[in-house]
This record gives structure tokens, sequence and C-alpha cells, in this order.
């Protein structure tokens, strides 16, 4: 396990690698050059040189492009906080494995690779209104899988998950993180009514009462109050910038997932970016909050990655148009 104690994701935490300016600034030139205004093809051209900052090249490539799924189950669920029974969790997670999900279909047509990995199934994590969700040794096993996930390999990394419940505990740790109370970073997830929208404030609120202690320390607030695939998450993100891997996030379970690495590094998420802003409650202000434009905003609030996937399609557009248009020297036009 890459990490013992939290100590030592602390520190992991705090020493991330920066990015190659050479390389992104070789981009910027290049970009210059292409046959268009410059400038013209907007955040497509920073797109390219952020590929080129965290892969290290001054031409980019995206070959090895994955998407990985995280699915968790929550004790909170007995609060009452989503419409959807915790076992269909792992009925998702069965329905990514026979190919018949949106993330299936979107992660093909983005021309990604598919994995899922579900986190203790059948153990799910603690009501945070009564105990923790995890102690630490659960926390860091499961940051510990998702660091093992990334491998050096990879061009581009986009993440995901699964996990009935999941958007109470990602509102409490946006809470927890950025203050404001619960009623500001709640949302109605899978669709509850009222009533149900109504519970998961009073859980949250409950949690943060009960965990009042840890929320000055963003990686045992993340144990108190998170789950398994949250913390994979962030264990995932944080291999990604150790291994030069740029990563696409999802929304806002996803973002609030590695919202914590944001609090420990002020650069935390610089190799991130993230790929759509969700209809849920609390997603919007999140990515403002850690200072993150959205790619797309498509109204969705699906999870499972499938904003992220939708991204991927964005960044190589801006990958093809760095690397295939000519110059105006190759194609004989002039430049004024």
């Amino acid at each position: 396990m890459p990490f013992e104690s939290l100590e030592d994701l602390r520190a992991a935490c705090q020493d991330l690698p920066p990015g190659n300016e050479a390389a992104a600034n070789a981009v910027a030139a290049r970009q210059d050059t292409l046959t268009k205004p410059r400038g013209s093809l907007g955040r497509l051209e920073t797109i390219a040189a952020w590929l080129a900052r965290w892969q290290g090249r001054e031409m980019p490539r995206l070959d090895r492009v994955k998407a990985i799924i995280f699915a968790g189950n929550h004790g909170v669920t007995a609060q009452g906080v989503s419409a959807f029974p915790a076992e269909v969790t792992a009925q998702m997670v069965a329905n990514f494995a026979n190919g018949g999900a949106a993330i299936n279909q979107l992660a093909r047509v983005a021309g990604a690779d598919l994995d899922v990995v579900p986190l203790d199934l059948d153990h799910p994590t603690g009501d945070f209104t009564q105990t923790a969700a995890l102690d630490d040794t659960a926390f860091l096993a499961a940051v510990s899988t998702g660091y093992d996930a990334i491998t050096d390999d990879l061009d581009m990394v986009c993440f995901g998950e699964m996990g009935i419940g999941n958007t109470t505990p990602a509102a409490a740790i946006a809470a927890a993180l950025f203050g404001g109370g619960a009623e500001k970073w709640t949302g109605r997830g899978t669709g509850v009514d009222d009533a149900g929208l109504g519970r998961k404030i009073a859980a949250i609120e409950a949690g943060l009462k009960r965990h009042a202690a840890t929320l000055a320390d963003p990686l045992a607030l993340a144990a108190a109050l998170g789950g398994r695939e949250l913390a994979a998450i962030l264990g995932a993100t944080l291999a990604a910038r150790h291994r030069n891997v740029p990563v696409l996030l999802d929304g806002f379970v996803c973002t609030a997932a590695v919202a914590p690495l944001a609090r420990l590094h002020p650069h935390g998420l610089a190799h991130a970016l993230a790929g759509h802003v969700s209809a849920e409650a609390g997603h919007r202000r999140l990515l403002e909050k850690l200072e993150l434009q959205p790619l797309l905003d498509l109204g969705m609030r699906l999870g499972e990655g499938s904003g992220a996937a939708v991204a991927i399609n964005i960044v190589r557009a801006a990958l093809e148009c760095h690397a295939r248009m000519a110059s105006f020297a190759e194609a004989g036009v002039s430049d004024k």
C-alpha cells in the first residue's frame, strides 16, 4: 500500500511535480504559426498547451486514454438520502461490465479504454451521522487502490464514480472545506423529492456537527465524511500528477473527491481540467471555488464519468488542430 498513514499521504499531496513549461511554450509558439488568426481557436489552443505541459512533450499525444470508474456503497443511505436503494450500485457495476451503461457508449466514442473498480461493495461505509464513514486504515486502502490504478503509459485519464447516495458525502465534503452550510451544497442527486432533500440536508448537518473536530484537516474530513470511491478518485488524481498524466474530472462527486488536494497544495489540481459542469446543485459553485472552468455545460447529472468522457472529444479536437493544421509557410498563406 503506497500510504501507511495520513501523514504519508499528506506529504505526497504536498510534494507535487510542476508541469513542463518549455513544452507548453513550444505549443504556444507553434499555435502562432498555424493558418488562423492568433488565438482564434480559443480554449482549443490552451488545451493543447495543457496537454504538453503535463505530458512533458512538445507534441502531445492521445494514443492511450482511459476512463476509470470507481464504485462504493454508503452507510448514510440509511437516512433516506437517495431515490434508489443501495443494491443499485452493484447492479450498475454489472451493467458496466455488460456494456449497457451510458459510460460504455461514451468511452467507446471517445476512444477511451474503460476500467471499473468496485470497492468492497458488500461493506458500505459507516453512516457519517453516527460514526466516521471510514477509519484511517480503510480510507488509506481506498486511496491506495486509486493510486495504483494509474500507470505511466497513459496519455490522459478521466474519472467517474458509481455509488448510490454519494452526492450526500460529496456535499458534506464541499461544505466542510468551503463553508456555507449544508443547504448551500445539497442537491437532489438521483431525484429525491422535497422530503428526501430535507433528509439529505439534515444528514449533512448532523455529519458536520459530529465530525467538527476533523474539519480543519482536509484528509481527516475526507475519511470521516466521504466514501471509498471518493477516496480512490483522490488517490488516482494524486498518482496522475506524480506520473505526468493529465486528468479530466467529471461531475460534483468527482470534483468534491479531489477538492482536498487543492486545499493541501495551491496548485494541486493544475494538471486537471473540469470536463463539464453538471446540473447537480453545488457543482458550479465548487468549480468556482477551485478555479476550474468547465469545458462543457450540457445539463448532465448522471455521474459514471459521462461528462468527462464527452469532453475527451474536445481534447482530441484540440490536439488534432494543433498537430495537423498547416503553418502559414507550409500552406503558402500570407501571414500579415
